[in-house]
């Protein structure tokens, strides 16, 4: 889409697309997460964010509109790192430890979401468009949120989960 970022509406429009971007690939990893899980628990948490998600992806498709910009996504290579990363961790994985990674990747990924949407409501502030500023800030909320859950389901199955001298 830009070539070159020449201002802060042109940055925002590409970072804005950026998070579409992540969003959509987090939906994806959420399925596979559910399907990968072991304890019916930990799945029904990923199908449960799953569906956060889809508002979240469609909190920002309106950021575009609410700024009179056609919906696009950017590069977001960032969240492709931590995909990238999950699934060569959960292939190493012991089925009985599965759990416990996927939830780890899981806190890392949470903790980009806020970071992004942190940043693109700080900039939405900035540009004086408190619209879209209320609008991201829904999804920051669930964000923080759903890391809470994640962290104490985290908790639970790493203090459940068989140990092994290495």
């Amino acid at each position: 889409m830009f070539e070159r970022l020449n201002s802060p509406q042109e940055a925002y429009n590409y970072k804005l697309g950026a998070a579409l971007k992540m969003e959509q690939t987090v939906l994806e990893m959420l399925e596979k997460n559910a399907e990968e899980a072991q304890d019916p628990k930990v799945a029904e948490l990923f199908r449960h964010h799953h569906g956060e998600t889809q508002e979240h992806v469609r909190n920002v498709e309106d950021a575009f509109r609410q700024f009179g910009w056609d919906v696009d996504t950017s590069p977001c290579p960032a969240i492709e790192g931590l995909e990238k990363e999950g699934k060569a961790t959960a292939k190493k994985t012991d089925d009985a430890l599965v759990d416990a990674i996927l939830l780890q990747g899981a806190v890392e990924v949470q903790h980009h979401e806020i970071g992004v949407h942190e940043n693109l409501i700080m900039n939405a502030e900035a540009m004086g468009r408190p619209d879209v500023a209320s609008l991201l800030a829904k999804n920051l909320e669930v964000e923080q949120h759903t890391l809470d859950e994640v962290k104490r389901m985290q908790r639970e199955v790493v203090a459940a989960a068989p140990s092994r001298a290495a």
